[in-house]
């Protein structure tokens, strides 16, 4: 077996630099981009393709599921599989993948075979979450981790802000269609930057890989998990029925600017969340959650005024807008050496939860209606702020890297 990590590797990570090597880093936030972009487009479009597929809006909604699924039952399995790859290699490999993946739901006129299409871009999106924390980890000394970690986050934001909005509209003018052919094209012109800017890293040694078991023992990482579960249901739920919601209020054609508004707060925590999360991670996580909590309780209540909708709207955004780089970081740091495992992890809990979203949307549209989606969200944040609150270990009020 040829031993890639005995090694030297070049560049980023073994320089003393404090500078980020923000050409790779823009390159793989465009990557998650166009993840986040797969993934949460059908929120935006759920009506017309619910009736071009010639289905209810509850069972298209399983789109959303589908891709969650795949991406659920491959974080740690394939991760595992794959984990001796070489990065880059893997990297392009699942860009490639998305391209195909999108191309079969936009030219798919059956019901099933776009789930399929959903499930391939699912799978794809498991291995490149697993790996997009530590492989900008590896690019910059331990110092900016935090802050490479945002930067390459920071596609998932501008999905929402722009991505979403943007191909809801295009959607809604030429077709949902076009809207995933675009996605196609744009997945081709990532996998080339990618090809051309992303530094390559040697997979794992075999007998270097942390076991699932070993790494939930890890103090911390557990509670981390947790929020990671809850906050992402509360999210999905939500954003996956925003349409329907909105509909309830007579603000289906507002979804389009809706979701710009929690996109474009979105960015903004990101932003914040960039400059803060090596000192503040525990502070703008609690804070992240309450926010989130009072956008939800404008909806659950006043959501007949739209100008509150919009309030709503900003307020949620700037609340979930950086979970995703505060609970990568965090878990991050309460796994040490179990690291990429632990990512595997989350990515699995993450598109778990996406998943039960779902489902759990679809069972309380039919049960209690649109209106019930923001008082079960509320349900879920509490527990989820409990764990943040008292989770030392994942969670401390200091992160070991500021001290070092």
């Amino acid at each position: 077996m040829r031993n890639d990590t005995a090694r030297p590797v070049p560049g980023p990570q073994t320089s003393t630099s404090q500078r980020l090597p923000l050409g790779a880093l823009m390159a793989m936030a465009t990557a998650s981009f166009i993840t986040v972009l797969t993934e949460a487009l059908p929120g935006g479009l759920l009506p017309a393709m619910s009736s071009d597929l010639r289905v209810g809006e509850s069972a298209m909604g399983q789109a959303v599921t589908i891709y969650a699924i795949g991406s659920a039952v491959a974080a740690i399995p394939l991760s595992a599989a794959t984990s001796g790859w070489r990065r880059k290699r893997l990297l392009l490999t699942t860009m490639a993948g998305f391209a195909i993946a999108n191309t079969i739901t936009a030219v798919s006129d059956q019901f099933v075979l776009t789930m399929v299409g959903r499930f391939i871009a699912g799978v794809c999106g498991g291995l490149v979450w697993a790996m997009m924390a530590g492989y900008a980890r590896r690019m910059v000394p331990s110092a900016l981790h935090g802050k490479a970690i945002a930067v390459a986050m920071a596609g998932t934001p501008l999905a929402l802000a722009l991505g979403v909005p943007a191909g809801t509209l295009l959607g809604q003018a030429l077709g949902w269609r076009v809207a995933f052919l675009t996605m196609t094209v744009i997945a081709l012109v990532v996998l080339a930057w990618l090809g051309v800017t992303v530094p390559d890293f040697p997979g794992e040694h075999r007998q270097r890989r942390s076991r699932v078991a070993h790494t939930l023992r890890v103090p911390g990482v557990t509670p981390v998990l947790f929020v990671v579960l809850t906050v992402v249901l509360a999210h999905t739920v939500l954003y996956t029925y925003i349409a329907t919601f909105l509909d309830e209020f007579g603000m289906v054609d507002s979804t389009a600017a809706v979701l710009f508004v929690f996109g474009t707060a979105s960015v903004a925590a990101i932003s914040l969340v960039g400059s803060h999360i090596h000192r503040r991670l525990r502070r703008l996580t609690i804070a992240g959650t309450l926010l989130f909590a009072a956008g939800t309780t404008l909806l659950a209540t006043l959501a007949d005024s739209p100008v509150v909708v919009y309030v709503a709207a900003a307020l949620w955004g700037v609340g979930f807008g950086g979970m995703a780089t505060l609970l990568q970081t965090a878990l991050g740091d309460a796994a040490g050496a179990a690291a990429d495992t632990a990512q595997a992890m989350l990515v699995t809990l993450w598109n778990a939860a996406l998943a039960l979203g779902g489902v759990a949307g679809g069972l309380l549209l039919d049960g209690l209606g649109a209106r019930s989606f923001p008082w079960f969200v509320l349900v879920l944040l509490a527990p989820a702020l409990a764990a943040v609150v008292t989770g030392t270990h994942g969670f401390p009020a200091r992160r070991r890297e500021a001290t070092t």
